[in-house]
């Protein structure tokens, strides 16, 4: 038996993370740059440690970028191709999360330059990383018609009309307004507040935040948030 592993050649092993963020107006992805090549970008990646499982070692290399813990963080897809890295046989395993941009301004790490770009408009990318964004693309439009999820990408409190920009991002559409709220709403995961947004309207719109302990309940049934 020990024979049989002494003859496989070993493959390092690493992760690369999608991060995605919303501003306010548009889904972003963050980026660091590569020291090698001033105009390649790439997702932020680490290698798997001997003593860490995969979650453990994407939970890593999420906290030493953006200095958050907690945060949504869910196992994409392995990466194997035989020529993706032309230095050494590599098999990636990308992860995809979800963080406030708020919450990351204020923790985040210098050492990277990191940058947020637009999903919509990409700088060439690193290896297959752009493989990778593209299908973490496809697997957040699956999840977020279905569950939840795009509540991880807010603050605490927001609008609908955030919320449906948000949606708006998301997709690369633009949803009824009547229509998008009502099914929004009849979820029952919202809490409306008494506090109104200021500034934008006469009348105002008021914020809501999100039942907490519903949302747990939830957070993996179907939802089905986004028809079609």
């Amino acid at each position: 038996m020990l024979d049989q592993y002494k003859q496989q050649q070993p493959y390092l092993v690493a992760l690369d993370s999608i991060i995605f963020g919303f501003d306010g107006e548009s889904l972003k992805v963050l980026l660091v740059k590569r020291g090698l090549e001033e105009k390649t970008w790439s997702l932020m990646g680490g290698w798997l440690q001997p003593e860490e499982s995969l979650e453990q070692a994407a939970s890593r290399i999420l906290f030493d970028l953006t200095g958050l813990t907690n945060v949504y963080l869910e196992q994409l897809h392995a990466f194997g191709n035989p020529d993706r890295d032309p230095i050494v046989r590599t098999v990636s395993v990308a992860y995809f999360s979800l963080v406030k941009i708020t919450d990351y301004e204020s923790k985040i790490s210098g050492a990277f330059q990191a940058q947020w770009f637009s999903i919509y408009d990409l700088p060439p990318l690193l290896f297959d990383h752009g493989d990778m964004v593209d299908l973490a693309i496809k697997r957040l439009r699956y999840k977020a018609a279905q569950h939840p999820i795009g509540f991880e990408l807010l603050n605490d409190k927001f609008t609908i009309p955030q919320l449906k920009k948000l949606y708006d991002a998301i997709y690369n559409t633009e949803f009824d307004k009547r229509n998008f709220s009502r099914k929004i709403l009849s979820t029952n995961l919202l809490i409306k507040l008494t506090e109104k947004q200021k500034g934008f309207s006469k009348r105002g719109a008021f914020y809501y935040t999100v039942d907490a302990e519903k949302y747990h309940l939830v957070s993996d049934s179907f939802l089905n948030f986004i028809p079609n």
